[in-house]
């Protein structure tokens, strides 16, 4: 069994030296996707805002780097990886992770656009496929904000769906988000990752979309920048307030939750409260509606904890 897990890592470390030649920091990660090493301080009572500064792998997307000896140092200390992540927002390409999730469906015509980022020449992956509304909804925001999609590096998920790899400017920092742009539009910004292509995980691989492998990440369009970049929040007192009674429905949203989806819904709307300004105000209301739900309160703060380190600037 050890042996199996040995190799399996071995594809996974290849590619992500690959990457990291090219100047995308990397790090191990496991067949769900979530990063293989685990934090140094999942015994620590209090949930930890460590970001690396205690020197000990286990940070998820702050162990990502590109120098190739503390590559592989990351991968000898999780043989089992499977599979590597590409930190966001990070020199030199800046890089910004549109997400499309696909949900194929069969087309009479038996024809499908060429994706995102492809090379309008190149094959699709599955002839049979009708563009989802994800596609749709993206060229829909191109046409309306007068701005296209470069050629570009473009990577097929086993789901279907699409990574398109923008690099952003070096001054600008794009949050994560999931939906905001339209529904099944995820953005991967600071602080998020990406799966790298060659990662295998438990639901198949991800592999670049043909015509893409030889390209770099281009430019994100100003436009399309524009749309993922919300303007700056104005400082609030402590005291307005406002917090709590905009945050009503993602409470209401958090109680909402069945067994199987409680921790799911807790970081989604952590998520959203942190990228709107209010997550600290609100985190104590979300840990009792979690808590209500039947979430344990330690899970539930860990939770809060990883929906503000994900949505924190570099």
């Amino acid at each position: 069994m050890a042996t199996t897990t040995r190799h399996a890592a071995t594809p996974a470390l290849a590619h992500a030296l690959l990457a990291a030649e090219r100047g995308l920091p990397v790090f191990p990660l496991s067949p769900t996707k979530l990063p293989a090493l685990r934090s140094p301080h999942h015994d620590e009572p209090e949930p930890s805002l460590c970001r690396g500064e205690c020197g000990l792998p286990g940070h998820g997307v702050h162990d990502a780097t590109t120098d190739p000896g503390a590559v592989r140092a990351l991968f000898a200390a999780a043989p089992w990886a499977t599979g590597y992540g590409i930190a966001c927002g990070r020199a030199p390409h800046h890089l910004i992770g549109i997400d499309l999730d696909i949900t194929p469906t069969a087309d009479a015509s038996g024809t499908y656009p060429p994706p995102f980022g492809a090379r309008p020449g190149s094959r699709p992956d599955s002839p049979l496929d009708s563009p989802p509304a994800s596609v749709v909804a993206l060229q829909q925001i191109a046409l309306q904000h007068l701005f296209t999609l470069p050629e570009t590096v473009t990577v097929l998920t086993p789901s279907g769906g699409r990574h398109i790899w923008l690099k952003g400017p070096p001054n600008v920092v794009v949050p994560n988000s999931a939906g905001r742009l339209a529904p099944g539009i995820d953005v991967r910004g600071s602080g998020g990752y990406l799966v790298g292509p060659g990662s295998v995980t438990a639901r198949g691989a991800y592999r670049l979309v043909p015509g893409t492998a030889e390209l770099s990440p281009a430019p994100c369009p100003r436009a399309l920048l524009r749309l993922i970049t919300p303007p700056a929040r104005p400082h609030t007192s402590a005291g307005a307030g406002s917090g709590p009674a905009q945050g009503h429905g993602l409470v209401q949203f958090v109680l909402a939750a069945h067994e199987g989806q409680r921790n799911t819904r807790l970081f989604w709307a952590a998520c959203r409260a942190y990228e709107h300004g209010f997550g600290a105000t609100l985190a104590e209301d979300l840990v009792a509606a979690a808590v209500r739900t039947g979430l344990g309160e330690q899970e539930a703060r860990a939770t809060i904890a990883s929906a503000a380190r994900l949505t924190a600037g570099p």
